[in-house]
């Protein structure tokens, strides 16, 4: 037998390792593809839903709003005021919705979204009602989460900044 004949069923039992290994991390990589996907997805659905965040706010849609909060939602505001739960927090911005005059204004610094599971999304501020001569600028830090296929708001704090130069 040459050496080719008795190397032969040893490569082969080594191609058939190799192929079984192969075959055993496909499902993995294939796993890591689909996860992937189900991440970008959630990113797009995620953007979809901030935006909608802001927006509702800043077109006074209260309704909508509070759509898009968690029951438990947490609002420190920049003055150092905390509001625990929507009912709160929409008691809390109720002349926000219904005097329908201030300036909402916001500029996204940072985001970080973690698969499909919460996202947290850092703002720069401006909240303005010209007719009272005020103006507040801040940064604001919302969090997110998302529950039954939904991203939904459950946190958000601002922090004062000075007036820009």
């Amino acid at each position: 037998m040459t050496n080719i004949g008795r190397e032969l069923p040893r490569r082969l039992s080594a191609l058939a390792g190799v192929l079984a290994l192969a075959a055993s991390v496909a499902p993995a990589f294939a796993g890591d593809g689909e996860n992937a996907r189900a991440n970008r997805h959630c990113e797009r659905q995620f953007e979809v839903a901030q935006r909608i965040d802001m927006e509702s706010f800043r077109d006074y849609d209260a309704e909508t709003f509070r759509a898009v909060h968690t029951d438990d939602a947490v609002t420190i505001f920049a003055s150092g005021a905390v509001f625990y739960g929507i009912d709160a927090i929409m008691d809390a911005l109720a002349s926000h919705f219904e005097n329908r005059e201030a300036v909402w204004e916001w500029t996204e610094l940072y985001r970080k979204v973690e698969g499909c599971r919460t996202a947290f999304i850092l703002y720069e501020t401006t909240y303005r009602i010209p007719s009272a001569g005020f103006f507040q600028r801040a940064l604001t830090g919302v969090s997110y989460t998302r529950h039954r296929g939904v991203w939904l708001a459950n946190a958000d704090q601002g922090t004062l900044l000075p007036p820009a130069p």
